[in-house]
């Protein structure tokens, strides 16, 4: 027997309603100056183009030195030079994926698992930018929690994972070599604190939460304000050069699929 009309209209509306219940995240979502890559893969060409040429929060130690000044030195030029090629080329050179990296990356998945298990669900996105100072920070978070946190995972060997119980995990706080990363990550997400997840197989993971540093991230501004400015120096030079009557030849980029071991080497630019 067929079902009446008022039947399947109650059932249509009880399908919407558990619909509207469960929002599908938008691929990409724009809060103030913030912008969110919800379903953008980390690594993928999509994620190395949206990360194309800017100053991310994993390569921020290079214009930021420890004792929080701006960096001049070969690792910053080095960086400034990087960027500056990829501004002008819209191209991100690829980099070969060890076994350490792919190591790293099972052990992020494992360590997000077992945070969301324990502490709290997670979202996973593939990259934030904030363009609030005139010039634009991306960041490329392990997860997001709830509406105000997020994480930040790090495989480590079983050496370094004994000293950050050791000596950070006691006093509460994290390894100085995470922290102008963690507090860009704050500063472009601008939520209200990141959980340091620290992994290694066989021993207690380890969980430390920080919080916005005013000191901190006043520097990384200040350091990254400067970098934009000679990167834009450098690009002017660079034009003007194009236009002189210096001897130029343009070139065609060849793509060039290499070997390793018998095998396709994987490629691609770091997480």
């Amino acid at each position: 027997m067929s079902e009446q009309p008022d039947d399947l209209d109650r059932e249509l509306a009880e399908m919407e309603a558990g619909l509207a219940a469960k929002p599908i995240a938008a691929a990409v979502r724009r809060i103030g100056s913030i912008t969110i890559h919800a379903e953008m893969v980390q690594g993928s060409e999509e994620w190395a183009a949206a990360r194309c040429g800017l100053l991310t929060a994993s390569e921020m130690h290079l214009i930021v030195t420890p004792t929080l000044k701006a960096a001049s030195n070969d690792k910053e030029r080095s960086h400034l030079f990087e960027l500056l090629a990829q501004r002008i080329t819209r191209y991100v050179e690829p980099r070969y994926v060890g076994d350490a990296m792919l190591r790293g990356m099972d052990d992020e998945i494992d360590a997000r698992e077992l945070y969301a298990k324990t502490y709290a669900p997670v979202e996973i996105v593939g990259f934030v930018t904030n363009d609030k100072w005139g010039f634009t920070l991306g960041y490329s978070p392990d997860a997001l929690v709830g509406d105000d946190g997020q994480i930040e995972c790090k495989s480590r060997n079983q050496k370094y994972q004994v000293r950050t119980i050791v000596d950070y995990v006691s006093a509460e706080t994290i390894d100085p070599d995470f922290m102008i990363q963690v507090q860009t990550g704050l500063l472009v997400t601008e939520r209200a604190y990141c959980d340091l997840v620290s992994y290694c197989g066989g021993l207690p993971m380890a969980t430390v939460r920080v919080f916005p540093d005013e000191k901190i991230q006043s520097a990384i501004i200040g350091a990254a304000s400067q970098f934009e400015t000679k990167l834009a120096d450098k690009l002017a030079s660079f034009n003007a050069i194009l236009k002189s009557k210096a001897r130029l030849i343009p070139t065609k980029r060849k793509i060039i699929q290499e070997m390793h071991d018998g095998h396709d080497a994987d490629y691609r630019t770091q997480i």
